[in-house]
Formats: structure tokens, C-alpha cells, sequence
């Protein structure tokens, strides 16, 4: 069975957040720190993971990471910082 991922990467304190999907958490967070992929995340310095949660559904893996795009900063943040 495999296993997805939602992950949240940030950039320095008070940063950019990046939310993303993956079926390799080690290999993607590997990926944004060493800029291996243009995009948002190379363009905003964006490479340290602060939070995951995992789940064997492809689709409730989309699902919860549309979710938290559509999350305010301050719901996000509470996520990794308790």
C-alpha cells in the first residue's frame, strides 16, 4: 500500500509557507532544499519542512492539501507551532 503526503515547507521566521503532495516525503523535502525544481518554492527560498501528516488515499490527500491552501496563515502556523 502506498503512502501519501501533505506537507507544509517554510522559509525563514514570519516567511513564506509552501503546501504540497508527495508519495516520497524524504526525496521531495531533498528536492526543495537543494533547488533541484523551478518553481515557487526555489523562487521564495522556501525548504524547511515544519509539518506533515500522511494518509494511503491519493484523494484525501488532494483533498486536505486544497484545504489547507484555502487556510488562513494564523490556522496554519497553529498547525507546527503548539
Amino acid at each position: 500500500m502506498k503512502t501519501y503526503y501533505v506537507y507544509i515547507l517554510a522559509g525563514k521566521k514570519h516567511g513564506t509557507l509552501y503546501i504540497g503532495v508527495t508519495n516520497n516525503l524524504e526525496r521531495r523535502v531533498y528536492e526543495h532544499k537543494k533547488k533541484m525544481v523551478s518553481g515557487f518554492s526555489k523562487k521564495y527560498n522556501v525548504d524547511k519542512l515544519v509539518f506533515f501528516e500522511s494518509t494511503s488515499d491519493i484523494n484525501s490527500a488532494i483533498q486536505r492539501e486544497k484545504q489547507l491552501k484555502n487556510w488562513n496563515r494564523e490556522w496554519k502556523v497553529a498547525l507546527f507551532f503548539f
